[in-house]
């Protein structure tokens, strides 16, 4: 193929591939016009604009989003947890013991409730099980399996299908004016690494989440990487913030949550010197999605609530301020 005609095929793939999901639309079209939508394209605006009293250099226009209930969708229970129950049925044959040893023995016979009375706990008991014990690289090609196999119990989608047409976009409009986007999320780092690329266009190595501790081993000859079943670092609550600091080594400039878990993470971005933007995604929609917040025993949202207004942090009324929830087999 000659010179010229390869670097015109390649000139083109690469339009294809940096196309955003609104191309052809407005940005943030499935957003209506109204308070949020107009919060957001304002801030983007002044930080980004040259000359602007707020301009902000591209190099910290770093914007973090939780992903569990901000990202995707995290009902009946987080997804991550789904997995762990599925892994628990899978790697039954290997342990029978687990017939009469809880919170597996409930998992078995179908009563997650009964498993997870237990509390953090039994949680732990589940991951650790289900997610240690394992190289990197197995766990990798579970968590790729199990994505392109399980189907969520309500809708039939995959998991990854369960993510917010609204977010995607505004991903994507983020970073068309050069900002930097991370998943800040107390979900598990090696469970989101695989898919994130592929679905939000967030690299790997801009996946922040809780870990498992790890250790490096040779094994026949073979350098590998294996996980314990013990948990190393959680990125929820107040450990978000810990984790920015870890992981990106600069304070963002806004954040993005749905929950009180992501409280902490976005009292801190905006308490940063200069412009910053704190957005609240209030699941409102019992229709198209689920409606929740105070009580919630997942992606409790109570004082975000209370105390976001003041703080000036936008809240996204999700069933009057999204024109559609889901890109796919949703509404």
């Amino acid at each position: 193929m000659p010179a010229r005609l390869l670097a015109a095929c390649l000139a083109a793939l690469l339009v294809v591939v940096a196309t955003p999901l609104w191309a052809g639309q407005a940005p943030l079209s499935s957003w209506q016009d109204g308070s949020s939508r107009k919060a957001i394209e304002a801030f983007v605006a002044k930080v980004s604009t040259e000359g602007s009293p707020a301009y902000v250099p591209p190099a910290e226009r770093i914007a973090v989003f939780d992903n569990d209930g901000t990202l995707w969708a995290e009902q009946p229970m987080y997804f991550q947890l789904i997995f762990a129950v599925d892994r628990v049925k899978a790697m039954a044959p290997e342990h029978p013991e687990w017939k009469a040893q809880e919170p597996f023995a409930s998992v078995l016979k179908g009563d997650i409730g009964k498993a997870l009375a237990g509390g953090t706990s039994a949680i732990l008991e589940l991951v650790g099980a289900t997610h240690g014990n394992i190289t990197t690289d197995e766990f990798d090609a579970a968590a790729t399996a199990w994505l392109e196999t399980a189907r969520h119990p309500r809708t039939g989608l995959k998991y990854n299908e369960m993510v917010y047409l609204p977010m995607l976009e505004l991903l994507d409009y983020l970073r068309a004016n050069d900002f930097a986007t991370y998943i800040v999320s107390g979900g598990g780092i090696d469970f989101m690494r695989p898919w994130t690329e592929e679905v939000y266009g967030i690299p790997p190595e801009q996946v922040v989440g809780s870990s498992v501790k790890t250790t490096y081993e040779v094994r026949d000859g073979v350098p590998t990487l294996v996980r314990a079943p013990e948990i190393d670092f959680i990125d929820d609550k107040e450990g978000k913030p810990v984790g920015i600091h870890s992981h990106i080594g600069r304070r963002p400039i806004m954040a993005v949550g749905n929950s009180d878990g992501d409280f902490q993470m976005l009292e801190w971005v905006t308490a940063r010197e200069g412009a910053s933007l704190g957005v609240i995604i209030h699941h409102t929609d019992a229709e198209r999605e689920w409606a929740y917040d105070r009580d919630s025993h997942i992606g409790r949202l109570d004082r975000g609530l209370d105390e976001g207004p003041d703080r000036g942090w936008v809240i996204v009324d999700m069933k009057n301020e999204w024109r559609q929830v889901f890109p796919t087999g949703g509404k």
